[in-house]
Formats: structure tokens, C-alpha cells, sequence
């Protein structure tokens, strides 16, 4: 193994044991070792135009690995701008490390270029936080990080690195003496400090790893997760046996560190319930599957008698527990003690993850036939089917968004992922679009974030080199992250967004005006968005007419293939689709 020259150095061979392929970063100077030994270690370190989009990158390679997604920002404002998207990987549960820059030990608190109290922001929004004070510390530190991003609930870590732990001793020991001016001393007081100095130099490379002495480590509050005995297992088979009318819903939390798909899918085909799949775990059972169903999920939950929730708490979008028949037989499997009993509390709780326990389900669980039951489920999903078909207009003076997502449907490519970031567009293409396969829909989660875009395709490109993935965007939402273009461009990513643009924050905007009538704040323009998607370096096509829709995207598929990103910037129709959806 050859020796670390630096601290950027002892990180980067912690990330590379683990398996680590690729580190999401904005430069900065106090963070320019990380970045230089990832490189050195054979990580692929990509720059994005925000720390933001960093983060949600690492997030995105997390959700599609299985392995924790690592990015590395600058100190004080590097580290608020990542806020955000450290906020949405703790809600969906991601495992993500972030490394943030600080300044020089020595200097903490004398108002030291960015200097601020990073791990008093930073700990509400991580499961584990830590500042390395040491040299000796970091390798044990990383390792620790890492292993708290992945154990029990997963979710994101935080590991704040001061310059001096990072650059090598010498340059560290130069700036110290310069810095203090003490570099000749002349004076008592000049060599005193130049003592304490190199005093505080040899501890920091040269101090053993004291087990414990991280400066601020500190671990939230969350419950372990430990697996049931086989009996609650055969319990919840045991209710599927009587069951007439039986319901699976899988949610996001079923797909965390999620390393066989494959198995997981065949243990839900087996089980054979009718199933509604939700958030990460949509494209689970493929792009069809008999058992499989997208719409009338609240009518089926009311008439359902026994329920099954896996990995997906009870929060607004089963109405708070509510959306279930309180007749049901209600039985949740979620790695959260906390989420398993929120709102509703389920007859059988299971606290494991909702992955493993279908599996050890579909191994006990009887082979009944509900054939009528899922034929009435099917029943209620051929006749939505046929309303939004119904609301599809091909003709007019621009383009209906739900038939420009019945000829998008129809051209996916079979390898493609989507990374969806947006309100009335991105829910209008959730009713009409079906991920082709596991782990190929990226939404940002229960947080609802506007600005994933960009950064989860940064991740999703990187992961899944060569395979087509489309960014939908509403043209409120793409601004957030539009810039990152350049950075598709600059790394050889080739992603496809489409902007759905319709000049209004439309899910807003449309109930605002109904309901205190104005619309206010909500009113946005036709922005040439594709010109923008030019100006970075990409292709930009603009797609008024409907007649052209498979032209244009037969367009875009062929100059992605060909390397290049591509922005369609549609503009839309005004449409009904989804009037009274405002979520608040």
C-alpha cells in the first residue's frame, strides 16, 4: 500500500476499502487534499456548480448502490449551502457522508476565514456527527462514519476536517510560523508562541488515536433495529392465509441498502398480493406485472381486509393512518420503531427492514387465490387508465402534458432511469410513466425538495454509465439546478431533462387563484431554458407543437447516445389534469 502523504490521502484509501467509486464535490481550498487524494486512490471526484447538488449526488449513488454516497465541501458557507440536500438524504434515509472543510485548529473561534459552529447546524440534520482535531484520528474516524451511515436506520454523517489535519505536515507547519509571524522570532514572547505552536504541530501529526476523543462526536437518538423472531413472521402468514381482500404497499425505506433486487421482487411475485409501490421502490416489479397497480390505491386500502406496509411510515400520503380501513387486519414492517407506531398503530408491527421481511414472508406465506379480489383492483385501474387517456389531447396550439407522457412512456429505453423534480408536471408524469426496473425512479422523498434534479443526475450518471436517464423538470424547479449542465458536460454525462414549461409554479399557483384569488408570486415567464441548456454546452431543442413530440424525442435519444446532454423545453398547454392538488 503506499504511504499517505496527507490527510486528503488516509481518507481516500478508508473510501477506497470500502468500495467507494466516486466523491461529489464544490473546490475550496480547505478541502483540496480530500479532492487530490481521492483522485490519486482511483475515486472518480466530480465537481458540481453547488454544494447542493453535491450532496444530492452522493444521495442518488447511495439510494442506487446500497453503498454510502461521499462528498466533500468547503468550510462555513460550503457547508450551509449543503443544508438542504443533507436535510432530504436524512428524511429519505440515505446513507450519506459528508466531509466539511474547517479552518486550522488553532485558529477555531478568532474569526479565521469561514469559521463558524458547523456541528451545532449541521447535528439535526444527521444521525452522527464528528470534528477530527488529530492526524491519528482520521482513518478510525471515516471508518466510524461510514459505519454509522449504513447501521440500523441509515441516514447521513457528517465529519468536520480542519486544513491542518489535511495538508502535509510541513506546508501546515510553515503556514502556522507565517501565520503567528513567529517564523525568526525576536522576542520572548515571539519564541514562546513558536514553542506552543510546534508543540500543538506534534500532537496533531504525531499523537496516537485516542478511542473516544473525537472532539464533538455525537450520536442522534435512534432506536436499533433488531430482527423478529420467526414467529412474528409466521403470524403476518398466518393473517394472509384468511385474508379475502389483501393489500401491499412498499415505500422508499423497502430499497435502503437494498443489494438484491431480483430477490427481493421474486419474494413479492410470490406473495401475489395486489401491490402498490411508492417513491425509490416504484419500478420494483418492472414496468408490468399482473399484480402490480398504480391507481385507486385509497379505495383498495378502505376495502382491503388485511393490510401490509413495508417500509413506508404513515404520514400524509396514506393520510395519516387514516387511508386504511380501521376493519383491516394492519400489519407494517419499517427499520423505525418511532415510524412503525406513528399515526396508526399496526395489529403486528414489525421493526426490520421491509426488504428482509418479504422475503422471509414469501418463504411461509400460503398460496391463496385472490384472483376476484385482484380482479376488481384491476378493474379500477384499466377504467383510470381510460380517463387519463381521455384527458390526453393530441392536437392544439401546444403541447397537453399528459400526451406528451403517453408518447414519453412509449420511448423509454429499457435501461432508463428517472429523476423526477417538480410539482404539477412531475406528479402528471407519476400517473402516466413506469420505471422499467429496480432502483430507476429518483424522487427527492417524503421532503418534498425542489432542486434534485440536477445533482441526482450527476449521481445517476455516474452509477449507470452508458444508460439513458431523463430528468423531468418543471420549469419553476429547473432553475435550481440547470447550471449543472456544465457539469454533464465537463464529466461526459449525457442525461435528457425535459422542462415542462407552462410560465407558472402551476401546482401553486392554480389553487392559490381559486382560493384567495391571486396569483401572487406564482407567475413565471417562457424562459428559453434550452438556450440556457446551450450556454453550458449542451444541446437545447423547443418543442411548441404537438405533431413533433416523437420527432423530438427520437432527437434528443440520438445526441445523448451520441455523448451530449440534451434539454427539451416543452411548452405546455394549459390543463385541468390535476386541479385541487395543492399539498400543504
Amino acid at each position: 500500500m503506499v504511504l499517505p502523504r496527507h490527510g486528503g490521502d488516509i481518507i481516500a484509501q478508508v473510501l477506497s476499502r470500502w468500495g467507494i467509486q466516486s466523491l461529489f464535490t464544490l473546490c475550496g481550498g480547505h478541502i483540496s487534499p480530500i479532492l487530490v487524494g481521492a483522485k490519486n486512490a482511483g475515486l472518480r471526484v466530480v465537481d458540481c456548480r453547488d454544494e447542493r447538488h453535491a450532496v444530492f449526488a452522493a444521495d442518488a449513488v447511495a439510494r442506487l448502490t446500497g453503498l454510502p454516497g461521499v462528498a466533500a465541501v468547503t468550510a462555513g458557507p460550503g457547508v450551509t449551502n449543503a443544508l438542504t440536500a443533507l436535510k432530504n438524504a436524512q428524511l429519505a434515509q440515505s446513507p450519506v457522508l459528508l466531509f466539511g472543510g474547517a479552518t486550522a485548529t488553532v485558529l477555531k473561534g478568532r474569526g479565521a476565514l469561514q469559521d463558524i459552529d458547523q456541528l451545532a447546524l449541521i447535528r439535526p440534520a444527521v444521525k452522527w456527527a464528528a470534528a477530527v482535531a488529530t492526524v491519528s484520528q482520521l482513518a478510525s474516524t471515516v471508518e466510524r462514519a461510514l459505519q454509522e451511515a449504513v447501521s440500523g436506520i441509515p441516514g447521513p454523517v457528517f465529519v468536520e476536517v480542519p486544513v491542518d489535519v489535511l495538508y502535509p505536515e510541513e506546508t501546515v507547519r510553515s503556514m502556522y510560523l507565517k501565520e503567528a509571524g513567529v517564523e525568526h522570532p525576536k522576542t520572548l514572547g515571539q519564541r514562546a508562541l513558536k514553542v506552543y505552536l510546534q508543540g500543538h504541530l506534534y500532537r496533531q501529526f504525531h499523537a496516537p488515536d485516542v478511542p473516544g476523543a473525537v472532539r464533538g462526536a455525537v450520536k442522534r437518538a435512534v432506536p436499533e433495529v433488531a430482527l423478529p423472531g420467526r414467529d412474528q413472521v409466521t403470524q403476518a402468514a398466518k393473517a394472509l392465509a384468511k385474508a379475502r381482500r389483501p393489500a401491499l404497499v412498499i415505500g422508499s425505506q423497502t430499497m435502503v441498502n437494498c443489494t438484491d433486487t431480483a430477490r427481493l421482487a421474486q419474494a413479492v411475485e410470490t406473495l401475489g398480493l395486489p401491490t402498490w409501490l411508492g417513491g425509490m421502490s416504484r419500478g420494483l416489479l418492472g414496468r408490468e406485472s399482473p399484480i402490480q397497480f398504480r391507481h385507486a390505491r385509497g379505495k383498495a386500502l378502505k376495502d382491503a381486509d388485511v393490510v401490509v406496509v413495508c417500509g413506508f411510515p404513515f404520514d400524509f400520503r396514506l393520510k395519516y393512518g387514516l387511508g386504511i380501513s380501521s376493519k383491516a387486519t394492519l400489519i407494517a414492517a419499517n427499520l423505525s420503531s418511532v415510524e412503525l407506531r406513528k399515526n396508526r398503530r399496526p395489529q403486528l408491527p414489525i421493526q426490520m427492514h421491509a426488504g428482509e421481511f418479504l422475503v422471509e414472508l414469501a418463504k411461509q406465506a400460503p398460496r391463496c387465490d385472490w384472483s376476484a379480489w385482484l380482479g376488481e383492483c384491476r378493474a379500477r385501474e384499466q377504467a383510470r387508465d381510460a380517463e387519463i387517456a381521455a384527458k390526453a389531447k393530441s392536437t392544439g396550439e401546444l403541447v397537453d402534458p399528459v400526451h406528451f407522457f403517453t408518447r414519453l412512456e412509449q420511448k423509454l429505453a429499457d435501461d432508463s432511469v428517472l429523476v423526477v423534480d417538480g410539482g404539477d408536471f412531475v406528479a402528471t408524469a407519476a400517473y402516466v410513466l413506469k420505471p422499467r426496473s429496480p432502483l430507476s425512479w429518483l424522487d427527492p422523498g417524503v421532503f418534498g425538495t425542489l432542486g434534485v434534479g440536477g445533482g441526482f443526475a450527476v449521481g445517476a450518471a455516474t452509477v449507470r454509465r452508458g444508460s439513458e436517464v431523463w430528468i423531468i423538470y418543471g420549469d419553476g424547479s429547473s432553475a435550481y439546478s440547470l447550471a449543472e449542465f456544465d457539469t454533464f458536460v465537463r464529466h461526459g454525462m449525457a442525461p435528457i431533462a425535459v422542462i415542462g414549461t407552462d410560465a407558472s409554479w402551476a401546482q401553486i399557483g392554480r389553487d392559490q387563484t381559486t382560493l384567495l384569488g391571486s396569483d401572487v408570486g406564482t407567475t413565471l415567464l417562457r424562459t428559453a431554458y434550452h438556450t440556457v441548456a446551450e450556454g453550458y454546452g449542451g444541446k437545447g431543442l423547443l418543442l411548441t407543437d404537438p405533431a413533433k413530440i416523437d420527432q423530438v424525442l427520437d432527437e434528443a435519444k440520438a445526441i445523448a447516445r451520441g455523448g451530449r446532454p440534451v434539454c427539451i423545453n416543452v411548452h405546455l398547454s394549459r390543463a385541468d389534469f390535476r386541479e385541487g392538488s395543492i399539498s400543504i
